[in-house]
């Protein structure tokens, strides 16, 4: 589903700021960026590639996405979507981004007016830790734990 609200929040700022560093992958987003590099899909190992050589992702509060940024050691920023807006089918973004936040593992703007504030204090961002198989054994456990329950 489309996230415009999240791309076009990205693309003004990066606009409002004149930054020629952003790149995004928008799916199928109706808003077409001005401002910002882009494309619609990359394949996984660009994409990889691409959160590996990030200062900071700004991303949706996907699980593949928060975890591929908590395994490469990149902070990471999420806006959840959101089900009222018909981004997703429900709100399990909103519940993700809400209890990473609680760990310390990222930060979090809860809509496009906050996103703006947040990538302007992006450089204070820091990774929540790297999350690989030498992670500890409970944290293991609580993220596949909280994956299940947000998959129902």
């Amino acid at each position: 589903m489309p996230f415009d609200r999240m791309v076009r929040a990205v693309d003004q700022w990066a606009a409002a700021h004149n930054r020629d560093d952003v790149f995004a992958q928008i799916g199928a987003a109706k808003y077409v960026p001005k401002r910002i590099q882009w494309s619609a899909t990359i394949d996984p190992s660009e994409f990889s590639q691409r959160i590996a050589d990030a200062d900071v992702v700004v991303a949706h509060a996907g699980m593949g996405t928060i975890l591929t940024a908590f395994e490469l050691g990149t902070p990471i920023l999420v806006m959840p979507r959101r089900a009222a807006l018909h981004e997703t089918r429900n709100d399990h973004q909103v519940a993700t981004a809400q209890r990473f936040f609680e760990m310390g593992r990222l930060a979090v703007a809860m809509d496009e007016h906050e996103l703006p504030e947040m990538l302007d204090h992006v450089s204070n961002l820091t990774a929540g830790g790297v999350i690989s198989s030498s992670a500890s054994p409970e944290l293991i456990q609580a993220l596949v734990s909280y994956i299940h329950q947000t998959d129902q």
